[in-house]
């Protein structure tokens, strides 16, 4: 199981008027520690930023799954429901993981979830859609898939 990192990057972005503004934009890496986190947001980002930048706040994200889009250009979180019976009881137990997708939409998040999903034999409800401000996720990569 990945564990995710929010890791939020303070830096000087060129926006398309010419004017230079102090942003600070918050990514998802998937790393082991915080120090792991900060080190590997520095190293995605230092190709792209010009300038000084900071890591300006590292948090644990709990985040069970990731669905991505290639065509998607936002990031969107769910709150599911797992559903499963208590075999003594007989009652519905409702186990809450958060999930992200990514789309362009929120119709297409849910179609992405939903296509991802479909591989699991659990039954599942979807409690909540959100947009994030997430601009990108960076996921863990082995010495073979760097080459």
């Amino acid at each position: 199981m990945a564990n995710y990192f929010e890791c939020k990057a303070t830096y000087e972005k060129l926006l398309e008027n010419g004017m230079q503004k102090k942003v600070t934009e918050p990514y998802l890496v998937d790393a082991l520690s915080f120090t792991e986190a900060e080190a590997r947001t520095i190293e995605e980002l230092q190709p792209y930023i010009t300038g000084d930048f900071t890591v300006a706040a590292v948090k644990r994200s709990k985040i069970a799954e990731i669905f991505f889009n290639e065509e998607g250009d936002r990031f969107f979180k769910f709150k599911v429901y797992f559903i499963t019976l208590d075999e003594k009881s007989g009652a519905e137990k409702k186990t809450a993981v958060n999930m992200i997708a990514q789309a362009c939409t929120l119709k297409e998040a849910i179609e992405v979830l939903e296509e991802g999903m479909k591989a699991t034999m659990c039954d599942y409800t979807i409690a909540s859609v959100s947009e994030t401000m997430i601009v990108d996720i960076f996921q863990f990569k082995t010495e073979k898939e760097n080459e």
